[in-house]
């Protein structure tokens, strides 16, 4: 793999992160969903107005993966603090709410290079705890998250649209 900058997600950035998060998505998941749940859930998540909202709120922190020519490859978005804190003792727990790449670059690094930072910035905000949800039938994403430690502490579930979808609830405990 070539070099790969990892930087904080700027305003500027919106358009491009709605565009890697919609495509990421839809690669992995969009089989999954009827157009119309799907549609609905793009716009509300992905839209360019969204992503924007995503980056100006305090709350969540993105970190995006580039190459040297600017080109987005990944990113991964934490939620400070986690929405997840019903179903924990941590005190304090940050949320792993999103970690994408780009399609055609899985299996380069990049997944891990923002788990690393995440890990890291979590640690460096002396939160105790990471939580994120994980598709239930996502095995490859349980087998990455598991080889950092992450263990499934509950049964919740994801709508998109008015579909809902099983998720599995992991937490490491830092």
């Amino acid at each position: 793999m070539s070099e790969m900058i990892l930087r904080p997600a700027t305003p500027e950035d919106a358009e491009p992160l709605a565009r890697l998060g919609r495509d990421s998505f839809c690669a992995k998941f969009a089989y999954l969903y009827d157009p119309a749940d799907l549609n609905a859930f793009l716009e509300e998540v992905y839209s360019v107005e969204a992503v924007a909202g995503e980056i100006a709120d305090p709350q969540l922190t993105h970190r995006l993966a580039a190459d040297v020519a600017g080109t987005l490859l990944g990113f991964i978005k934490l939620k400070d603090p986690s929405g997840y804190t019903e179903y924990t003792d941590a005190e304090k727990s940050i949320a792993l709410q999103q970690l994408y790449c780009a399609p055609d670059r899985t299996g380069e690094g990049i997944g891990g290079a923002l788990t690393d930072w995440a890990l890291a910035e979590a640690r460096s905000r002396g939160c105790d705890a990471m939580q994120l949800s994980v598709y239930s039938d996502n095995d490859g994403a349980q087998r990455f998250y598991q080889r950092y430690g992450f263990a499934k502490i509950a049964d919740i579930y994801f709508m998109v649209g008015n579909h809902r979808d099983d998720e599995f609830l992991y937490e490491l405990r830092l």
